[in-house]
């Protein structure tokens, strides 16, 4: 394989004496042993996603590794000095279980003590919603975290936080990545200044862990506390840090953990995937539930932000719910939590995504409180909160097993979440009632809404170059019909556009631009596509609904909701063959 002048002037900057000789070597083992490999890790720099910097760890500009953390790190610290002149600045990082995260976070704070900046560095992992925390608590100007999420054991990732605890936003995220790209790899300052690092752990976790009940609770009584059987694996990851300490304190002390699981390990070797969206990474969980026949079971991923939840069906069989189902349970919670205590008034809000389940809205208005869809990303309902000061926000949640309670975290939050629902299972059985049998009540309130997901992986070059395609073809060719339903309404987000099939009426959408479209038909149904920004993926979220008049209608309901998401499911998936 012949790699492009282009590339070859990328990979020749590796072997300049900026780069230490550990990496020259392999970087020329590279070269001489997978040059298809080479390419893929020199053939663009790492951008920015909807959650930060991610990928697969190993060397090049498009791999995870110490320059590429350090000339991000060095175009931040530039950056900070320009915002905040003639300030005494002040950073805060932590990082996750995955290989390298603790060598890799030691050189993000080596380069911003070379730049004069005051950093305050975990001792030891700890969770991304304690890093969010940590920010505001020390009042920090920018914090950073070391993770790759629930990706497999070769990524690793760079988050950037802002001085209101959420991840950058424009205008910083496009102004920082332009500082970045000046840069060139020789203007890195790796020469640590040991005096500005300061180590920080257990204090912030106590705060944060009393504030996480603080912002959870809502007056359980201990016996239904006592009375609930908990399952939590942290699925090898840092919540382990932070849960059951967090649990202990707000007086739930029937916890059983998953003990093969609570060993931080960058391998997660109990689990294909850590990701609590999956059901086989809970299975030693829920094998753990019946054992022990405990009411619930919580999972949380390697950074301890999402949190998968299983609760018992009304056959008393253990179903694990989707991040919609689980949303709605925690938010119609709080919302009944904030009308007992009158705290309900008009100026409050609830946050969501354009891709999460439309029924948060429904829930909402039926409070008399505001709900606001932001993109995909919890950084867009933190950015709610820094954006209507005179609104108090209540929680809000995404479908991929995201929530945030409060805001004293502005980010998903598992801790603050995982308390949350313990909460509403307890409550739930002291009235002789499940968190199953309060999710059918709603949807006979509210609605029955049931969602799906399609996610296809592209990996690489060529991968990505697919999805672009894909998406290309999806707006050059709009679907007319879905499901034999006329589509009466198509969102573009990319062009910020909306238009109205039936009419021809258009109108702005007010979001950023981002590569998202949504497909409305004139039977309710809602369908989303749109690329990963964070994992070589192109997302179909399909959402539909009907009328459920009662709890013993629900079979019937669920099973002609499941038809027409298998209708719409197979017409996506026999568009995208044509893509093979």
């Amino acid at each position: 394989m012949t790699l492009s002048p282009r590339i070859l002037d990328a990979v020749n900057e590796w072997f300049t004496p900026t780069f230490d000789a550990a990496t020259q070597e392999a970087v020329l083992l590279l070269m001489t042993s997978s040059p298809e490999e080479m390419e893929e890790c020199f053939y663009k720099n790492m951008e920015f996603g909807t959650g930060g910097m991610r990928g697969l760890m190993g060397m090049g500009n498009n791999r995870i590794n110490k320059y590429t953390l350090g000339k991000s790190t060095q175009g931040l610290s530039n950056y900070l000095h320009t915002c905040f002149p003639n300030q005494s600045l002040k950073v805060v990082i932590a990082y996750d279980c995955r290989h390298n995260s603790a060598s890799l976070a030691k050189v993000v704070a080596d380069v911003f003590s070379a730049n004069g900046i005051q950093v305050y560095l975990f001792s030891d992992l700890r969770p991304t919603p304690e890093l969010s925390f940590a920010l505001r608590y020390l009042e920090c100007h920018c914090g950073i975290v070391l993770t790759a999420s629930h990706n497999p054991p070769e990524y690793n990732g760079y988050k950037v936080y802002w001085q209101d605890g959420g991840q950058i936003v424009p205008p910083e995220d496009a102004e920082i990545i332009n500082m970045i790209e000046k840069l060139d790899y020789d203007q890195i300052k790796f020469k640590v200044n040991e005096s500005l690092i300061h180590y920080i752990d257990t204090e912030i976790d106590e705060a944060f862990i009393q504030s996480s009940i603080l912002n959870a609770s809502f007056k359980t009584p201990k016996k239904a506390k006592e009375n609930l059987k908990i399952v939590f694996t942290s699925l090898h990851g840092t919540a382990i840090t932070v849960v059951p300490q967090t649990l202990s304190q707000a007086g739930y002390n029937n916890v059983y953990l998953v003990e093969e699981q609570a060993e931080p390990n960058g391998n997660f070797p109990t689990v294909q995937s850590p990701n609590p969206e999956e059901p086989d990474a809970l299975a030693m969980a829920l094998a753990l539930a019946n054992i022990v026949d405990a009411d619930i079971v919580i999972g949380t991923d390697p950074d301890g932000d999402r949190l998968g939840v299983a609760v018992r069906n009304t056959e008393g069989q253990m179903i694990l719910l989707n991040g919609n189902q689980s949303m709605i349970l925690m938010t119609a919670f709080l919302l009944e939590q904030w009308k007992k205590e009158d705290k309900i008034n008009g100026k409050q809000f609830v946050g969501s995504t354009i891709v999460s389940t439309p029924m948060i809205a429904v829930l909402a208005e039926a409070y008399g409180v505001e709900c606001k869809l932001g993109l995909t990303g919890f950084k867009w309902i933190a950015k709610m909160i820094k954006d209507f000061p005179d609104l108090e926000f209540i929680g809000g949640g995404e479908e991929s097993f995201g929530y945030m309670v409060g805001d004293a975290v502005r980010d998903k939050d598992a801790v603050a979440a995982t308390l949350l629902i313990c909460e509403v299972a307890a409550q739930a059985k002291a009235r002789g009632s499940s968190v199953y049998e309060e999710l059918l009540q709603l949807y006979v309130q509210y609605g029955f809404y049931q969602e799906h997901l399609i996610s296809i992986t592209k990996k690489g070059i060529e991968g990505l170059a697919t999805i672009k395609q894909m998406m290309v073809s999806f707006r050059e060719n709009p679907w007319q019909e879905l499901n034999g339903q006329k589509v009466i309404r198509i969102e573009d987000y990319k062009s910020s556009f909306a238009q109205n099939l039936l009419t021809g009426e258009t109108e702005i959408l007010p979001f950023p631009k981002a590569d998202v479209l949504i497909f409305f038909t004139e039977d309710g149904s809602k369908i989303c596509a749109r690329p990963s920004g964070t994992e070589p993926k192109i997302k179909f979220y399909i959402s539909v609904h009907s009328h459920l008049d009662c709890v013993e209608n629900y079979t019937n309901i669920a099973g002609s909701l499941k038809e027409k998401i298998n209708s719409i499911r197979i017409q996506i998936e026999l568009e995208l063959d044509t893509f093979s």
